[in-house]
Protein backbone atom coordinates (compact mmCIF):
# COMPACT_ATOMS: atom_id res chain seq x y z
CA UNK A 1 0.00 0.00 0.00
CA UNK A 2 1.20 3.86 -0.68
CA UNK A 3 1.44 6.10 2.09
CA UNK A 4 1.74 10.10 1.81
CA UNK A 5 4.34 10.85 3.92
CA UNK A 6 4.55 14.13 6.32
CA UNK A 7 7.81 14.82 8.29
CA UNK A 8 6.75 16.47 11.39
CA UNK A 9 10.11 17.83 13.36
CA UNK A 10 10.07 17.87 17.01
CA UNK A 11 12.73 17.58 20.35
CA UNK A 12 14.22 14.23 20.80
CA UNK A 13 13.93 13.08 24.57
CA UNK A 14 15.50 9.53 24.01
CA UNK A 15 16.96 8.72 20.32
CA UNK A 16 15.54 5.73 18.23
CA UNK A 17 14.45 4.68 15.25
CA UNK A 18 10.84 2.27 15.47
CA UNK A 19 7.93 2.36 12.98
CA UNK A 20 4.75 1.11 14.15
CA UNK A 21 0.76 1.92 14.04
CA UNK A 22 -0.60 4.76 16.53
CA UNK A 23 -2.80 4.68 19.78
CA UNK A 24 -3.71 8.46 19.96
CA UNK A 25 -5.01 9.84 23.28
CA UNK A 26 -6.55 13.25 23.55
CA UNK A 27 -6.41 13.43 27.75
CA UNK A 28 -3.21 13.41 29.36
CA UNK A 29 -1.96 10.29 31.36
CA UNK A 30 -0.25 8.56 34.39
CA UNK A 31 1.71 5.56 33.70
CA UNK A 32 1.58 4.96 37.58
CA UNK A 33 -2.62 3.53 38.16
CA UNK A 34 -3.56 4.68 34.42
CA UNK A 35 -1.47 1.21 32.53
CA UNK A 36 -1.12 -1.90 33.51
CA UNK A 37 2.74 -2.92 33.13
CA UNK A 38 1.60 -6.49 32.78
CA UNK A 39 -0.32 -6.04 29.55
CA UNK A 40 -0.01 -2.78 28.22
CA UNK A 41 -3.63 -2.15 28.64
CA UNK A 42 -4.86 1.56 29.69
CA UNK A 43 -6.86 0.68 32.58
CA UNK A 44 -7.49 4.43 33.93
CA UNK A 45 -11.13 4.51 34.62
CA UNK A 46 -12.83 6.99 32.48
CA UNK A 47 -9.80 7.86 30.12
CA UNK A 48 -10.93 8.18 26.14
CA UNK A 49 -8.39 4.92 25.99
CA UNK A 50 -9.37 2.93 28.49
CA UNK A 51 -9.33 -0.90 27.58
CA UNK A 52 -6.67 0.07 24.48
CA UNK A 53 -3.41 -1.81 24.40
CA UNK A 54 -0.32 0.29 23.84
CA UNK A 55 2.13 -2.55 23.71
CA UNK A 56 4.85 -2.05 20.44
CA UNK A 57 2.82 0.75 19.24
CA UNK A 58 3.29 4.39 19.13
CA UNK A 59 1.82 6.11 21.84
CA UNK A 60 0.35 9.84 21.00
CA UNK A 61 -0.33 11.90 23.82
CA UNK A 62 -0.84 15.24 24.71
CA UNK A 63 1.19 15.13 28.11
CA UNK A 64 2.15 12.66 30.93
CA UNK A 65 0.65 13.15 34.60
CA UNK A 66 0.38 11.73 38.11
CA UNK A 67 3.39 10.22 40.38
CA UNK A 68 7.21 9.93 39.70
CA UNK A 69 6.36 6.04 40.41
CA UNK A 70 5.51 6.41 36.21
CA UNK A 71 9.34 6.43 35.38
CA UNK A 72 9.40 2.73 36.81
CA UNK A 73 5.81 2.09 35.21
CA UNK A 74 7.69 2.78 31.95
CA UNK A 75 10.63 1.06 32.63
CA UNK A 76 9.04 -2.47 33.78
CA UNK A 77 6.79 -2.10 30.56
CA UNK A 78 10.18 -2.54 28.90
CA UNK A 79 11.46 -5.39 30.88
CA UNK A 80 8.56 -6.84 30.28
CA UNK A 81 8.06 -6.70 26.52
CA UNK A 82 4.68 -4.55 27.26
CA UNK A 83 5.98 -1.28 26.48
CA UNK A 84 5.29 1.31 23.54
CA UNK A 85 7.36 1.02 20.41
CA UNK A 86 7.58 4.80 21.02
CA UNK A 87 6.09 8.07 22.90
CA UNK A 88 5.28 11.11 21.16
CA UNK A 89 3.46 14.33 22.61
CA UNK A 90 2.97 17.55 22.80
CA UNK A 91 5.03 18.17 25.99
CA UNK A 92 7.23 15.50 27.44
CA UNK A 93 7.63 16.13 31.62
CA UNK A 94 10.36 14.89 33.26
CA UNK A 95 8.65 11.83 34.64
CA UNK A 96 7.53 10.42 31.39
CA UNK A 97 11.75 11.29 29.90
CA UNK A 98 13.19 9.84 32.59
CA UNK A 99 10.65 6.59 32.03
CA UNK A 100 11.64 6.68 28.60
CA UNK A 101 15.59 7.03 29.03
CA UNK A 102 15.86 4.46 31.07
CA UNK A 103 13.04 2.42 29.21
CA UNK A 104 14.53 2.36 26.10
CA UNK A 105 11.83 3.90 24.50
CA UNK A 106 11.99 6.67 21.35
CA UNK A 107 10.57 9.73 22.88
CA UNK A 108 10.03 12.67 20.72
CA UNK A 109 7.85 15.76 21.92
CA UNK A 110 7.01 19.36 20.76
CA UNK A 111 5.48 17.46 17.62
CA UNK A 112 1.35 19.25 16.67
CA UNK A 113 -0.14 15.94 17.73
CA UNK A 114 -3.65 17.43 16.15
CA UNK A 115 -2.18 15.79 12.59
CA UNK A 116 -1.61 12.23 13.79
CA UNK A 117 -4.52 9.85 13.91
CA UNK A 118 -5.46 6.67 15.61
CA UNK A 119 -3.99 3.57 13.81
CA UNK A 120 -1.74 6.22 11.36
CA UNK A 121 1.71 4.19 10.87
CA UNK A 122 4.21 6.74 11.85
CA UNK A 123 8.12 6.31 11.86
CA UNK A 124 10.58 7.53 14.23
CA UNK A 125 14.03 8.19 12.99
CA UNK A 126 16.37 10.89 15.23
CA UNK A 127 14.22 14.31 15.38
CA UNK A 128 12.05 13.43 12.58
CA UNK A 129 8.13 11.76 12.67
CA UNK A 130 7.45 10.71 9.92
CA UNK A 131 3.71 10.28 9.46
CA UNK A 132 2.25 7.50 6.60
CA UNK A 133 -1.30 8.50 5.97
CA UNK A 134 -3.26 5.95 4.81
CA UNK A 135 -3.64 2.61 6.60
CA UNK A 136 -1.28 -0.13 6.23
CA UNK A 137 -2.60 -3.91 5.33
CA UNK A 138 -1.36 -5.85 8.11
Amino acid sequence: MEFEKRILKGRVINEGEVRARVVKSSAAISFFGGVDPETGNIVEKGHPQEGKNISGKIFVFPYGKGSTVGSYILYRMAKNGTAPAGLIMQECDSVIAVGAVIGGIPCIDRIDINSIEDDDDIEIEGENVILLKGKNER
